[in-house]
């Protein structure tokens, strides 16, 4: 009965604190629509002429919520996904990068850039970054079919990004147009703005594809946290499952990176801020680093904007200056605790 109770009242904690969670991102995303350089909530109890509500339509619908949905999805997509991945891995320091697929779309829409296909039809950016990303995922997925290690996985994937990576530093170097380097270059620092709503709608349903997958393999995930031998003695099939999380991952962050450029460390950090908070529990951590995601893009987002900077800050700056100094925290933290 005392072990019961105890159970239900983690259960409770942890519905409470998502519910919390759903909370603070709601408020986020209303004061992302009226939070700015412009002040919408002032101007709408200033003004009240035709012309100024056409200029309150422009910016909510054209300007406003575009970015602030895309930081929502994008944001989503880097919390959950990291999640994903440090749960399979079974590793603090993964992250969606560690596949491969980040560098991938990046590489696939410079290339996009580099032709100038981009300038041809709307969509050819995003589609050139999944196209990248889905490089990357078929070749997971044909070493993930040969039953390989996840060390194997893991070193195939840096392989990938390295390489992409090296490929995107040659296309900057044979770029004719010392203008086009320059719009890849700011495009590769990662972004929110000057995004509209066909940009979001058209990576949305892919990644929301990505998020469904994930989540219904949730399950697994605390087997796998007791040792791979285990979690295929309670009847999970490794090969399948891994499978399904690698393609998860490369349709939400293949999809996002297309569109937003690289914006990295969310993945990282969100999970661990969270995971005490949900007793370490890899299954129930998926859907609040999502949320959490959300929730530190959201913020950043906001604090770009309200910023009186110009030019302004590109938010992939903004959270490597924030990851990067927790990422050699952690790796400290690892380092003391297993020493």
């Amino acid at each position: 009965m005392i072990k019961l109770r105890s159970i239900n009242k983690y259960n409770s904690s942890n519905y409470t604190l998502t519910i919390s969670l759903i909370i603070i991102l709601l408020f986020l995303i209303v004061a992302s629509i009226f939070l700015g350089k412009t002040n919408l909530l002032m101007l709408i109890l200033s003004e009240k002429s035709n012309d100024f509500r056409e200029l309150i339509r422009i910016i909510i619908l054209e300007i406003r919520l575009p970015r602030t949905l895309l930081a929502f999805v994008a944001g989503f997509s880097f919390g959950i996904c990291g999640a994903a991945m440090q749960g399979l891995f079974r590793n603090p320091l993964a992250d969606p990068s560690i596949i491969g697929v980040t560098s991938s779309a990046s590489l696939g829409s410079v290339i996009i850039f580099y032709f100038g296909i981009s300038n041809i039809f709307f969509f050819a950016l995003p589609l050139g970054g999944i196209i990248g990303a889905t490089i990357s995922v078929l070749i997971i997925f044909f070493i993930v079919k040969s039953n390989v290690s996840t060390l194997v996985i893991i070193l195939t994937g840096v392989a990938i990004s390295s390489f992409s990576s090296a490929l995107t530093s040659l296309t900057l170097n044979l770029s004719p147009s010392p203008y086009a380097a320059y719009e890849i270059m700011f495009w590769l620092l990662g972004s929110l703005a000057d995004k509209n709503l066909n940009n979001v709608l058209l990576v949305t349903p892919i990644a929301i594809l990505g998020w469904v997958i994930i989540l219904l393999s949730k399950k697994w995930f605390t087997a796998l946290s007791l040792g791979e031998e285990t979690a295929q003695s309670m009847g999970l099939d490794l090969r399948f499952f891994r499978s399904k999380i690698i393609i998860g991952t490369a349709l939400s962050i293949g999809s996002i990176v297309s569109i937003t450029g690289g914006i990295g460390f969310i993945g990282l950090v969100v999970p661990h801020l969270l995971r005490p908070l949900y007793n370490y529990n890899p299954e129930k951590l998926l859907l609040p680093s999502g949320i959490g995601g959300a929730i530190l893009l959201l913020l950043a987002d906001i604090f770009i904007r309200i910023l009186d900077i110009k030019p302004e800050l590109q938010i992939g700056v903004v959270t490597a200056i924030i990851g990067a100094p927790f990422f050699i925290y952690l790796i400290f933290y690892i380092k003391r605790i297993h020493s």
